[in-house]
C-alpha cells in the first residue's frame, strides 16, 4: 500500500513547495543566522520538509484541502454557494486553521508570522481559496519564525 503524502496532496491543490517558497522569501527580513536571501531559502527549505514530515500537520493542512475542495463543489454544511467564494469575516474556520497550523509549528511567534503572510498575501497566497490561503499562510508563517529562531540558536 502507497503512503499518501501531504506535498502529493498539495500539488493536487496546485501549490508547489516551490511556490510555497517563493511567497514566503517575499517577506524575507535579513536576519542574524540567515544574513543573505540564499541562506534564508536554503534553511526555509530545511524547516519545511521537516514540519511537512509531521503526520499531525499533515492532517491540520488535508483538513484545509478538503474543505477547500468541498467549497469549490459548493458542498460545505450551513453555508451559502456565494458565502465560500466571497470568503466573508464572519467565516472564521479558515483564520482557525490557519492559526493552529502556524501555532502549532512555531508557537506564538508562528502565530504572528502568520498574521504578517496572511495580511500580505504574497504570492501564490493571493491566487488562494478562502482555505487555502490560510493554510499556506499559516505553513509559512510556522516555518519561518522556526527557521529565524533556529538560525539565532545555530
Amino acid at each position: 500500500m502507497t503512503k499518501k503524502d501531504i506535498r502529493d496532496e498539495l500539488i493536487n491543490m496546485g501549490v508547489t513547495i516551490a511556490e510555497i517558497v517563493s511567497a514566503a522569501l517575499e517577506l524575507y527580513l535579513p536576519h542574524p543566522g540567515v544574513e543573505t536571501r540564499e541562506k534564508a531559502e536554503q534553511e526555509f527549505k530545511k524547516e519545511l520538509d521537516l514540519a511537512l514530515s509531521d503526520p499531525n500537520l499533515a492532517l491540520l493542512i488535508y483538513a484545509g484541502i478538503l474543505l477547500e475542495r468541498e467549497g469549490i463543489r459548493k458542498n460545505l454544511p450551513n453555508m451559502q454557494n456565494e458565502d465560500y467564494h466571497d470568503d466573508l469575516a464572519c467565516l472564521i474556520a479558515d483564520e482557525v486553521l490557519g492559526i493552529s497550523i502556524a501555532k502549532y509549528i512555531g508557537g506564538y511567534k508562528g502565530l504572528f508570522d502568520y498574521v504578517r503572510y496572511d495580511k500580505a498575501k504574497p504570492g501564490i497566497l493571493s491566487e488562494l481559496g478562502p482555505f487555502m490561503d490560510d493554510v499556506i499562510a499559516g505553513l509559512i508563517g510556522g516555518v519561518s519564525s522556526n527557521m529565524y529562531t533556529r538560525a539565532v540558536l545555530d
